[in-house]
């Protein structure tokens, strides 16, 4: 079934531990779509700037992702720095040039508009809200966010919560969120704001997921060396909302299934 994702594209420069890389292409909805594609079409509605090239769209093109919504605006593409150390479980942004995404507007084409699963990337909660209103026949609909947006923007987060099912985001994300530092507290309180499943996503201690009736945690897959953990969220992210879009079943155990699908993969990724 079709699968849209709202998101960043972007050129990421990494440094870990292990070496460097410039010029990557990156950006939520990029690892997020290809992640999904495995599983179900996608679609992708972004916006890029005149520096991205032929190759880059191919990188889409050849996981069958569909770029009718992804935009070229005058200007550069978004541009993310970051360096990993020590466990490597969060980067430490150096610098970050929005350029052509600080104007974004997502515009949902109307062949997107019969999306039946939406995933809304970590953008500004008030572009997240217009998007979801454009998309009143989805079936579900799935966002993340982080600590910039739960302190800056926090009413419209809430307001933008308030009208998804599904909320991706990282442990420490829940608790500052929810002002609770139990997470079975922190899960209470955030499905009080709107959406009823819950994932948080808890790095190298894997992934929990918290529904009306239970909670189900999967173990993050082991691996004997981490070189470039950049992505994995948003990969994670892709392999659940594919699965559930692939299957169309939101039952408890595919929930717990959809959870569990991108473990290896992302253990191949991250040890590259």
């Amino acid at each position: 079934m079709s699968l849209l994702v709202v998101g960043s594209v972007a050129f990421d420069n990494v440094r870990t531990p292990h070496g460097e890389a410039a010029e990557i292409l990156g950006g939520a909805a990029t690892y997020f779509s290809v992640a999904a594609s495995w599983f179900t079409p996608v679609r992708v509605v972004a916006v890029v700037g005149e520096d991205f090239a032929e190759t880059h769209l191919q990188v889409f093109r050849d996981r069958g992702i569909d770029t009718t919504g992804l935009e070229r605006a005058a200007g550069r593409t978004f541009r993310w720095r970051g360096e990993y150390t020590g466990d490597m479980n969060e980067a430490r942004t150096i610098e970050t040039q929005l350029n052509v995404f600080e104007a974004f507007a997502p515009r949902i084409p109307a062949a997107y508009l019969e999306s039946e699963y939406v995933f809304l990337g970590n953008i500004d909660p008030v572009l997240q809200f217009h998007v979801r209103q454009q998309l009143p026949r989805a079936r579900l609909v799935a966002l993340d966010s982080m600590n910039y947006w739960i302190t800056g923007k926090l009413d419209d987060l809430k307001r933008t919560l308030a009208a998804v099912d599904v909320l991706v985001i990282n442990e420490g994300e829940a608790k500052m969120l929810s002002g609770h530092s139990n997470l079975k507290r922190a899960a209470t309180t955030i499905r009080e704001l709107g959406p009823q499943t819950l994932v948080f996503k808890r790095g190298e201690y894997g992934a929990t997921l918290f529904t009306q009736d239970s909670v189900f945690s999967a173990p993050a897959f082991p691996l004997d060396m981490v070189k470039d953990p950049t992505g994995a969220g948003d990969t994670f992210a892709g392999g659940f909302m594919g699965q559930l879009a692939k299957t169309g079943d939101l039952s408890e155990a595919n929930l717990r299934r959809a959870l569990d699908r991108m473990r290896p993969v992302l253990a191949r990724l991250a040890g590259a």
